[in-house]
């Protein structure tokens, strides 16, 4: 959590956490409309679009007409918002490589171990909470997210947007 931290905290003199979110949540669902945004976010629809209002005015979002219903506004992000993901996800990962290269092989192992465990125990936890949508071939993807040491690599499964929060940053 503290690198996530840190790393978040790189950003804030741009966007504010919830704004964040916002940006995030986008690129995992570029086109999502208002009403999905709020949904996702546990927020009320003013809220987020308010929040969205912000973000298209520091140029981190853009809205457009939908493709199927002109009168819903799907929301993408700018290559400014883009940019700071890239730096954001840069900086994190760079902190977790020198963490990981100051630990003992044993204990690169183990982290992995339990961090599958941990993995495991919030799927199944997030299932019995709730239903998730079936993600569609764009939702898939076909990247591949790493965390790299000397003696160790972690290769994650793509992370879904479904999952719980605490499973996407771990």
């Amino acid at each position: 959590m503290a690198v996530w931290q840190a790393a978040r905290e790189s950003t804030t003199s741009r966007v504010s956490g919830a704004q964040l979110r916002v940006v995030m949540v986008v690129e995992q669902h570029d086109g999502i409309n208002l009403r999905r945004l709020a949904n996702r976010m546990g927020m009320l629809l003013s809220s987020a679009s308010r929040l969205c209002d912000r973000l298209v005015a520091a140029g981190m979002l853009e809205r457009e007409p939908g493709r199927l219903d002109r009168r819903e506004i799907s929301l993408h992000l700018t290559g400014e918002a883009r940019q700071l993901l890239a730096e954001l996800r840069h900086h994190r990962r760079q902190q977790l490589a020198a963490i990981l290269a100051d630990m003992s092989p044993d204990g690169a192992q183990a982290l992995l171990t339990g961090l599958r465990e941990f993995d495991d125990a919030a799927r199944r936890q997030d299932a019995a909470l709730a239903y998730v949508e079936p993600r569609t071939a764009d939702e898939r993807g076909s990247a591949e997210h790493t965390i790299a040491g000397p003696e160790l690599t972690i290769a994650a499964p793509e992370w879904r947007a479904d999952e719980p929060p605490a499973v996407r940053t771990a």
